[in-house]
């Protein structure tokens, strides 16, 4: 069904933290912004990761031409892979975004598949009723750009994740002189950032951290270890500059570090002096003050470079005692556990140990109130849509924009699912779609749906029962005595009296059954089922998985 509006539809990121991908439909032909996965809750038992559910992408499929993507973290780009198995799009980035995603799409064999597309700031391409055009924007990461949309409805701005960075560390600044010119052409929607709303002021620049840098380089007199998010290019830099300054040499620890640095290398993002990188190797033959790692696990992943050298299970390298171990990133929600384990393990191992509540070494990708509102003033548009962040942060990024003077009508607050119309005039939310997680296990491929986490849910809290009973096949009789297995299942002694009990009442359960009952294996199986829940329930007061196992003899 055709619609002479323009439909915008976020599929995830709106109520959130990740999973940020949006569509944008006109007249029966679709674009996605993005195609971001999250990492899961603690309670989503043997997921890796959550990707959006394509519900919606797979309805549409005939209609989609193309995938833009505003940069490369991974909560933008993490679920391409799934997103191309479903539709085999073109896509549109930046350079060094491309560089990081195509190493994404051979780990999928996806890579000779996909059509891409690298397209510079400033630059203008079409894609059916849409004419793009990258806007360069400051973040964390490198080669960042917000998008002007061209739609017969009027210019949307897409901002991306951003902040206003006038002194990047390498780079150039975000381009607030476009961003005005499109404010002066006349913008309908601006689709802004508010994960960093809840605070006040303007968002550091980068060059921010360098003092903190140098003094710990400095002050180091054994090995420099640097923890931050591999895709902190800015960051990567500075720490590289001062070690060559300090006479350091630099060795990278964990897979996306490695991979990260070599594509940021092979495009001219990251300037590395001659000889300066050395592998793991290497660095154990010399002195402590020549050293300086840079590893992965910033958010204290227990499979991640520094937790594994924290504990001496890494087979590249440890900490030793003396070594100074910075955390130059931002917790998580979610992860304080995690990255508080892992400090007390380089305490442990007599490190000294520097995070952001000590000194100032890490800034924050996005943009603040004051940021915001920068980018509000530029922009001007007629309706401002808040994006990315959990619900309070969009409704928190409605209340600044009103003490900025802006007409409540002008403001659209959308959740994930919601498609909203718009017209020269007019934003509504029209209609809803189907949103929600997709979980996939730890080999990438696996899809794991709602029961499977039921009953992981179900074993983690209350346990498994396994009656066993060998019965006679023709005579129903029961060949042996029943045995009854649990594990996990809290019991208030030794639960020996329990088991006595409860294969006394499978006993009694096979042998009070009709010779009809006890031959027909499904119906036993319930009936023992049956009896030992409620036993069990009555008993403990848990609901274990009970599984009944018959022997046919």
């Amino acid at each position: 069904m055709t619609t002479s509006k323009l439909q915008i539809t976020p599929l995830g990121g709106l109520g959130q933290f990740g999973m940020n991908i949006t569509a944008f439909r006109y007249d029966g032909q679709m674009i996605i912004v993005d195609c971001g996965m999250m990492f899961p809750d603690e309670d989503l038992l043997g997921v890796d990761i959550a990707i959006p559910d394509l519900t919606y992408i797979e309805a549409h499929r005939d209609e989609l031409i193309g995938i833009v993507l505003t940069h490369a973290h991974e909560d933008h780009v993490g679920a391409l892979p799934f997103v191309l198995q479903t539709a085999n799009l073109p896509v549109y980035a930046t350079e060094f975004t491309l560089g990081l995603v195509e190493g994404k799409l051979q780990e999928f064999g996806l890579l000779d598949k996909v059509e891409t597309h690298t397209i510079r700031p400033q630059q203008k391409f079409s894609l059916g009723p849409f004419e793009i055009e990258f806007i360069r924007v400051s973040h964390s990461l490198v080669d960042c750009v917000a998008l002007a949309i061209h739609t017969p409805a009027g210019i949307i701005v897409h901002t991306g994740d951003f902040k206003v960075d006038e002194t990047p560390v390498m780079g150039d600044p975000i381009d607030l002189q476009r961003l005005t010119q499109y404010g002066d052409q006349g913008v309908l929607a601006l689709l802004a950032d508010s994960t960093n709303v809840e605070r006040e002021g303007r968002t550091g620049s980068e060059k921010a951290v360098i003092p903190a840098f140098e003094k710990i380089f400095t002050e180091a007199e054994g090995r420099v270890v640097v923890t931050c998010f591999a895709t902190s290019i800015h960051r990567l830099q500075i720490v590289f500059d001062l070690a060559a300054e300090s006479g350091r040499s630099v060795a990278l620890v964990g897979r996306s570090m490695v991979r990260n640095v070599e594509v940021a290398m092979k495009y001219g993002y990251l300037d590395v002096e001659d000889g300066q990188l050395i592998n793991p190797q290497q660095a154990r033959k010399m002195s402590a003050d020549e050293v300086c790692m840079i590893v992965t696990g910033s958010q204290g992943e227990p499979m991640a470079a520094l937790a594994r050298m924290a504990v001496d299970s890494h087979k590249d390298a440890s900490v030793i005692p003396g070594d100074t171990v910075v955390i130059s990133a931002r917790q998580i929600p979610g992860n304080e556990k995690s990255i508080s384990r892992m400090m007390n393990h380089l305490f442990k191992k007599d490190a000294r140990v520097i995070d952001n509540g000590i000194a100032r070494i890490h800034v924050s990708g996005h943009g603040r109130q004051d940021d915001l509102k920068i980018m509000y003033e530029a922009v001007r548009p007629k309706f401002l849509i808040p994006i990315h962040g959990e619900t309070r942060q969009l409704y928190r990024h409605a209340e600044a924009a009103r003490s900025w003077g802006v007409p409540r009508d002008r403001i659209l607050l959308a959740e994930s699912g919601d498609v909203i119309e718009l017209d020269e005039s007019s934003a509504r939310v029209a209609d809803k779609v189907t949103v929600g997680r997709t979980m996939i296990d730890d080999s990438g491929f696996g899809r794991i749906d709602d029961v499977v986490l039921r009953d992981r849910k179900h074993l983690a809290y209350d346990g498994i029962v396994l009656p066993i009973v060998a019965i006679n096949k023709t005579s129903g009789e029961l060949e042996s005595a029943p045995e009854v297995i649990q594990r996990g299942l809290a019991l208030s002694d030794d639960g020996s009296e329990f088991l006595h009990r409860a294969r006394a009442l499978v006993r009694e359960t096979v042998e009070t059954a009709s010779h009809e009952e006890r031959v027909d294996w499904a119906v036993i199986k319930e009936k023992i089922r049956l009896e030992l829940k409620r036993y069990i329930q009555k008993d403990t007061g848990r609901r274990p998985m009970i599984i009944p196992v018959v022997l046919e003899i």
